[in-house]
């Protein structure tokens, strides 16, 4: 039975730390996508064009229904090539997995902000009709403003969620906490053992916890408005 060594479980820091950044780092920029993709697909589905609706109501069930590793796969080694070619390695995994992580979760928020588009009282879309408000205004000036809000609290789990999927972008290179882990910190000390991977689970723990503590901080807040 292997002994447990501390030095190995406090060594793994510096290297866990480079990796948070860059976990931090495509946490931040795909729910950013997440949430811009998400709401225009929200929006699109509300207006319910014939067959844009269908069409986009396909494709969320279609990545809900996939594995984000197998979307990230295929982004990486089938549509990288063909368009993101001339571009420097660094920046095309860059791409690839804000790109991945957006477009993935967008299908998950996109419901969350159709739900809170849905819970606007019809009153409030009759009142814009009767100032003759453009459908432009009407969004932003009216619906918007009180969608949103309802709606924070889940979009912050969903960060949260992103934030301990972002070691699937190890499988392509990507330098998070985990890839940090298993390469670098390996070959360091002849192979990550146990300590170490402790060490990235605690890390995750601790930023974790207390943001799912203030997500619901939000919500209960939200529910006394």
């Amino acid at each position: 039975m292997q002994k447990w060594r501390w030095d190995r479980f406090f060594d793994a820091f510096p290297f866990i730390w480079d990796g948070l950044v860059v976990t931090i780092e495509y946490t931040v920029l795909g729910s950013l996508v997440a949430y811009v993709l998400g709401l225009i697909f929200a929006v699109i589905r509300r207006m319910r064009i014939p067959m844009v609706d269908q069409l986009l109501w396909a494709f969320i069930e279609f990545v809900r229904s996939t594995p984000l590793l197998v979307q990230v796969f295929v982004l990486y080694w089938v549509v990288r090539p063909e368009l993101l070619g001339a571009l420097p390695i660094d920046t095309q995994r860059l791409v690839v997995g804000v790109t991945a992580l957006g477009v993935h979760y967008a299908c998950y928020t996109s419901e969350v902000f159709r739900a809170g588009i849905e819970a606007v009282p019809a009153a409030q879309w009759e009142a814009a009709t009767a100032l003759s408000l453009p459908r432009l205004r009407t969004w932003t000036d009216v619906i918007l403003p009180q969608a949103i809000p309802r709606v924070l609290p889940a979009l912050g789990n969903y960060t949260i969620a992103m934030f301990k999927e972002v070691p699937l972008l190890s499988s392509i290179v990507i330098l998070d906490m985990v890839y940090q882990v298993k390469t670098v910190y390996a070959a360091d000390t002849g192979g990550a053992g146990p300590e170490a991977w402790f060490a990235v689970g605690l890390t995750f723990l601790a930023l974790s916890y207390p943001s799912s503590i203030l997500v619901r901080k939000l919500e209960r807040r939200v529910e006394k408005v």
